[in-house]
């Protein structure tokens, strides 16, 4: 794999969608019978494991103590918003479709601009609003097929 690929921000946003779709699929094949909040416990043990060997074989545990306050005070924020979307995001998957309950929570993405544009002062240009508009029109036509 090349350097210019590993430093592409486009790289790991697409292997991201691979990986949240295989997600998808992992998660409403195992809710199957599973308790929706225990199903989501046990992914986040295994995320916990998984990230905790990653900064740990890459030797930056030290770097834990150096996050700024600021910084750790946004990121436990983010984590919590994590935690209540997965919590979401079973409950939605052990009640409804796959094909349906992933498009719906793909909505993010048109939330993401929204809020990227009102509390971080980022612009989109018309083509763009486009976009996020189509992406919300296919989420619905996904979410509320007839």
């Amino acid at each position: 794999m090349s350097s210019d690929l590993l430093a592409s921000w486009r790289f790991w946003a697409l292997l991201s969608a691979v990986f949240a779709a295989v997600t998808a699929i992992l998660a409403k094949a195992g809710v199957e019978g599973v308790p929706p909040d225990v199903a989501t416990f046990l992914r986040t043990i295994v995320i916990l494991a998984l990230t905790g060997g990653i900064v740990a074989a890459a030797g930056q545990i030290p770097d834990l103590a150096r996050v700024p306050g600021r910084a750790a005070g946004l990121l436990v924020l983010s984590g919590l918003a994590t935690g209540a979307s997965w919590l979401c995001y079973f409950r939605a998957l052990s009640l409804g479709e796959a094909s349906r309950v992933a498009p719906l929570d793909k909505l993010s993405v048109v939330l993401v601009a929204v809020f990227a544009v009102a509390f971080l002062g980022e612009r989109l240009a018309p083509l763009h609003w486009l976009g996020v508009g189509l992406i919300a029109l296919g989420a619905g036509l996904l979410a509320w097929r007839a």
